[in-house]
């Protein structure tokens, strides 16, 4: 894949493995350092990356226009200063929820902004045919990161305090933007814009181009829907098996650590079974069979059998989502043209952390009226029905490099 790319996996690789190393940090900080309570800690888990979400709103069609490598350094070093003020505030004894909250809004805008540059960039460093083996990678290192990150954190936490994992994530943003920018090499001049203020029509090309394109809106809207009916059962199976169940906290955790290494697995199996049965049906075959596990959440029971149903169950989702993300991933990326990669996937992933976080207040709220065990099911029940999103193959032919009229120099955009 070449040194340039190699840079950029190790940039991601480090700044996953921090991300992952400070799973869920606020909330912990929260609780155990400012005695928050179940509401604070709700809207500190919900409010941030939500709000974050709105902000990022006129950073897609900002970054589209720009050099994407720049953009993904400021938001590492952006990500690194907001996050270091934490420790800092905790050692001063200033720390206090509102500044949580407000490093929490910052750092989901950077992320949102982080991930549309770097999708562009990715499309323009890599050869199309490599693009399945690229994100194929990435996917892997996340679950690499997802396996070790939360065990190494939580004992960081208990050795060295509470905000320990939060100055080990700031420092691995740190670590990213430089390996960014040992990436090095000439990157393709951007497209260029017609008119140089940004436009209110122009928050809407991500989710124009998304919603025209034949390709690209059923899969739009089975992840959307898939990713958020998976995510919003997670908080009432923890109040079931951390409450009426009895599970340990060690065994709570230790339920979904182990299935993550089906993550590695589903991640280098997609390019093999891409390459002998074909994109869709990969996508198709996945998302029915990843559809399926969430179900069985409902009848968990208490002890050792118990245990071993949600290890089996989260197994058999998450291998079918390693298997599923990287394929529908390079499928956006080689339905969209060059020129509109930022603002897509801005808009692709505004709309997901929007609806997952929405859904997510929804179903805590009907766990609470109904039962943990209902609210599961109801998610199961539904999540059912996604594949029919992707029952018939509408494709169109692939996008060329960019669809903007070259700049007036005689130099064509970004490719």
């Amino acid at each position: 894949m070449g040194r340039r790319f190699g840079w950029l996996w190790a940039a991601y690789s480090v700044s996953a493995l921090g991300t992952w190393l400070a799973f869920d940090a606020f909330s912990v900080i929260a609780v155990i350092a400012l005695h928050a309570g179940p509401a604070e800690v709700a809207l500190l888990a919900a409010a941030g990356p939500a709000v974050g979400a709105v902000a990022a709103l006129p950073l897609g069609p900002w970054v589209e226009f720009r050099r994407k490598r720049p953009v993904m350094t400021a938001m590492d070093l952006i990500r690194f200063a907001a996050l270091l003020t934490v420790p800092v505030a905790y050692a001063l004894g200033a720390l206090g929820l509102g500044q949580l909250l407000l490093v929490s809004v910052v750092v989901a805008a950077a992320d949102i902004t982080f991930n549309a540059a770097s999708g562009a960039f990715l499309k323009s460093l890599v050869p199309a045919d490599r693009l399945l083996t690229a994100n194929a990678r990435f996917e892997s290192t996340n679950w690499t990161a997802l396996v070790l990150g939360p065990p190494l954190g939580g004992a960081a936490i208990g050795l060295f305090g509470p905000v320990t994992t939060v100055a080990a994530n700031a420092v691995s943003f740190l670590l990213s933007a430089l390996g960014i920018r040992a990436v090095g090499g000439g990157e393709p001049r951007p497209a260029q814009r017609e008119v140089q203020r940004l436009r209110a029509a122009d928050l809407l090309d991500g989710w124009r181009h998304i919603l025209t394109s034949p390709t690209l809106r059923p899969l739009f809207f089975n992840s959307l829907a898939g990713n958020a009916l998976i995510m919003v059962a997670a908080p009432p199976l923890a109040v079931l098996m951390l409450g009426r169940l009895g599970f340990t906290p060690w065994q709570y955790g230790l339920a979904f650590a182990v299935p993550c290494l089906g993550g590695l697995l589903g991640a280098r199996a997609a390019r093999p079974l891409v390459a002998r049965y074909g994109q869709w049906r990969v996508l198709r075959a996945a998302s029915a069979l990843r559809a399926v596990w969430p179900l069985g959440l409902a009848f968990v029971g208490p002890g050792l059998p118990g245990l071993l149903l949600v290890m089996v169950l989260e197994l058999g989702v998450i291998t079918c989502s390693a298997v599923y993300s990287p394929v529908y991933a390079t499928r956006r990326l080689e339905h969209t043209p060059d020129d509109r990669v930022a603002r897509t996937l801005s808009a692709w992933s505004v709309t997901g952390k929007a609806t997952t976080a929405a859904l997510t207040a929804l179903w805590g709220m009907l766990a609470s009226l109904t039962g943990p065990r209902t609210a599961i099911a109801l998610a199961g029940i539904l999540l059912l029905a996604t594949p029919l999103l992707l029952l018939r193959e509408t494709t169109t032919a692939r996008p060329s490099p960019a669809t903007v009229p070259p700049s007036p120099d005689g130099s064509r955009p970004s490719r």
